[in-house]
C-alpha cells in the first residue's frame, strides 16, 4: 500500500488557486465558493491553513455576499445555499464567523423553509433534501437553529426515506449516498437519528463497498473516491463503520492519488480535482489515517473548528 503524499496534495491546490484564468477555471467560476471550501479545509486537515492568506480570503467572501442576505458561488453571480454554506463553513475554519451580519445570513436561510418544512435552493423553488441539511448546518454553526422550524424540516426529511433504510432527494427519490449523508447530517445535527433504523441503514451503505475497496453511491455504479466521504460519514454518524473493510478503503483512496503532482481523482489513473482531492482527504480522516486531522462527520468541518465554534475551545 502506498502513503499519502500530502505535501503533493497542498502544492496542487495552491497551484489551482495561482491558475484562475486557465480554461478548466473559468468552466468552474460559478462555483468558486466551494472550490474554496473544499480546497481550505483540505489544507486544514493537512495542517496547512496557514499557507494561504487568510485576509484575502475573507475579503473576497464577503464581496459575494448578496444583498438578500444569501452568497453566491462568485463575485456577480446569484445567491444560493450551496455556496451559504460553503462561505460559512470557511468563515469558520478562519475564525472568522464574526465579520457576518448573523441576522442578515439567518434572514436569507429561513426565508427558504417552506409549509411542508423542506427547503428550497434559491428563490427559484427547487426542494432537494441536501437544502435541507445546508439549512440546518448553516443555522447551527450561526447559533441559530430555533430561527427555522426544525420539527416541520424533520418530519420532511423521514418523509424522504425509502423502504431500503436510505433516502432520495424528494419523497419518493431513490436512495442515494449523497441524499443519505445529507439526511444523516441534518437529522445527526437537530438530534433526531433515532429515527433511523441504524442496522437497515447500515446495510445499505456497507453494500456500496465494490471488490477494488471503494464505495459507489447507488448499487451497480462504479466506485468514485467522493463516496468515500459520503457513505463514511453516514456509518460513522450512526456507528455501522466497523461493517465496512477500512483496510481496502484506505488502498482505494490512496491509488487514486497523483503522486507526481498531487491532487487526487475519482478513480486510479483518471484526471485528478479539488473536489475528488477533498474528498479523498475526508475519507482518510474519518479512518483515522496518520497525519490528517479529525473531521465532523456532520458539520463537515475539521473536529478542532467545530469545537471553537461551539465550546470556544480548540481540541487537538
Amino acid at each position: 500500500m502506498g502513503e499519502l503524499v500530502g505535501n503533493k496534495h497542498v502544492e496542487y491546490i495552491l497551484s489551482v488557486e495561482r491558475r484562475k484564468d486557465d480554461f478548466h477555471s473559468v468552466l468552474m467560476d460559478y462555483l468558486r465558493m466551494n472550490g474554496a471550501y473544499w480546497g481550505l479545509t483540505t489544507l486544514d486537515l493537512l495542517g496547512k491553513l496557514d499557507t494561504v492568506n487568510s485576509e484575502d480570503v475573507v475579503s473576497w467572501i464577503m464581496t459575494c455576499q448578496h444583498e438578500s442576505g444569501g452568497f453566491a458561488g462568485n463575485v456577480g453571480h446569484d445567491p444560493h445555499l450551496l455556496y451559504t454554506i460553503s462561505a460559512v463553513q470557511v468563515l469558520g475554519l478562519f475564525d472568522k464567523l464574526d465579520v457576518l451580519d448573523i441576522n442578515k445570513v439567518t434572514g436569507y436561510v429561513t426565508s427558504l423553509q417552506k409549509e411542508d418544512g423542506s427547503f428550497s435552493g434559491d428563490i427559484l423553488g427547487e426542494v432537494d433534501t441536501r437544502f435541507s441539511y445546508i439549512a440546518i448546518c448553516c443555522l447551527s454553526i450561526l447559533k441559530r437553529l430555533d430561527s427555522m422550524d426544525v420539527e416541520k424540516a424533520v418530519k420532511y426529511i423521514l418523509s424522504c426515506k425509502n423502504m431500503d433504510g436510505g433516502f432520495g432527494c424528494i419523497p419518493g427519490g431513490e436512495s442515494h449516498a449523497g441524499q443519505i449523508f445529507a439526511c444523516v447530517g441534518a437529522l445527526a445535527i437537530t438530534g433526531s437519528l433515532h429515527h433511523i433504523d441504524k442496522d437497515l441503514l447500515g446495510w445499505w451503505l456497507c453494500e456500496r463497498q465494490v471488490k477494488s475497496g471503494g464505495f459507489n453511491g447507488r448499487p451497480e455504479k462504479l466506485p468514485d473516491v467522493c463516496y468515500s466521504w459520503w457513505v463514511l460519514s453516514s456509518l460513522t454518524m450512526i456507528d455501522r463503520v466497523h461493517w465496512i473493510d477500512k483496510e481496502k478503503l484506505v488502498k482505494y483512496i490512496l491509488d487514486c492519488q497523483d503522486t507526481e503532482n498531487g491532487g487526487i481523482s475519482d478513480r486510479p489513473d483518471d484526471a485528478v480535482d479539488v473536489y475528488h482531492t477533498y474528498f479523498g482527504v475526508a475519507g482518510l480522516s474519518l479512518l483515522e489515517y496518520p497525519g490528517v486531522k479529525a473531521i465532523d462527520p456532520a458539520y463537515a468541518l475539521p473536529v478542532n473548528v467545530v469545537d471553537r465554534i461551539f465550546f470556544g475551545r480548540c481540541s487537538t
